[in-house]
């Protein structure tokens, strides 16, 4: 895998879920600049990462980083809500997400910056599976329009202006730090903190409908493997693999011992996404990217950090 060293980084959102994963990741051997507006973002998930003397934390808007004095070499833009239930309660959050994406490229294009945005599996509903990178986007949630823009932003900034700027459309993430999304985080946490809490957890549907997930070290790798490619690129990171969320339920069970059964509840969200598996031929052809965290290893990793760190925090 590409290796990152001796950078000058601004990740934004970096004090959320994947962004500090991806800052903890690389901060030991790159200068690193967080630009969060703390949101869902928090303090203690830099809490590693500050200890390397190489990061520092700026609590703005990521619409307002052009007060960030800093030249980067290399930008990773998560600072985007990343729930379709936040764009339902709040249309305006596409314009959000664009007027950020915007001002992250002409912040990069000021400074000669290589940008690297994630987007979505979302993007995909209404298509068959696996998914594939050349399949056309349906008009089907509010959520997966603001990262249709995005990634035609992207790619039109690297035509316009020549900024290298790559779209990493990222399947179903799991791992530590998404206490702060609460509510908003991946299903598979969300299971296993209902039960932990002697709750069962809640499957809308039959628990058939599948979803590829991958595991968040996996994702890090994939976001540092875009940094090599020149000009525009548009990427799937997922595992190839699908799981029924009935699946999942019983592999927590078999690991935590609960007793716990889920309950099911009826299914009213429109345009629900039923399906989703990765197409990985390209990110592993372009980006030398392929997960290597099974679900059973991921959701191990995941039981171990909770179970040192943060179940009293859940």
């Amino acid at each position: 895998m590409v290796k990152l060293s001796g950078k000058k980084v601004i990740v934004t959102g970096g004090a959320g879920f994947i962004g500090s994963n991806l800052v903890e990741s690389i901060s030991r051997e790159n200068e690193v600049v967080v630009i969060d507006n703390m949101l869902i973002g928090k303090e203690r998930n830099l809490r590693r990462s500050m200890q390397t003397g190489n990061v520092k934390l700026f609590k703005v808007d990521t619409r307002d980083i052009k007060v960030v004095d800093f030249k980067p070499d290399i930008i990773f833009h998560l600072g985007m809500p990343s729930s379709t239930f936040m764009f339902r309660e709040d249309n305006y959050r596409i314009a959000e997400v664009l007027e950020g994406a915007i001002s992250v490229l002409r912040f990069a294009y000021r400074q000669g910056a290589k940008v690297i945005l994630t987007s979505t599996s979302s993007v995909y509903n209404g298509n068959p599976i696996p998914h594939k990178e050349s399949q056309v986007p349906r008009v089907t949630d509010f959520y997966t329009e603001s990262k249709v823009f995005i990634e035609r932003l992207a790619e039109l900034y690297n035509k316009v202006y020549g900024i290298d700027t790559s779209v990493l459309r990222l399947f179903s993430v799991y791992g530590p730090h998404e206490e702060g999304k609460g509510s908003y985080a991946n299903i598979i946490s969300q299971f296993m903190w209902s039960m932990k809490k002697n709750e069962p957890p809640l499957i809308y549907g039959d628990g058939k409908q599948t979803r590829d997930f991958i595991y968040i070290s996996d994702v890090v790798d994939a976001l540092i493997a875009a940094t090599k490619i020149k000009g525009f690129g548009l990427f799937n990171v997922g595992t190839g693999k699908n799981y029924s969320l009935n699946e999942i339920v019983r592999l927590l069970e078999e690991k935590m011992k609960t007793g716990i059964k889920p309950r099911y509840l009826r299914n009213e969200i429109p345009n629900y996404v039923n399906d989703t598996k990765a197409d990985t031929s390209k990110s592993r052809l372009k980006l030398g990217f392929k997960a290597k965290i099974g679900i059973g290893e991921g959701i191990e990793r995941l039981l171990k950090y909770y179970n040192e760190n943060l179940w009293d925090g859940v």
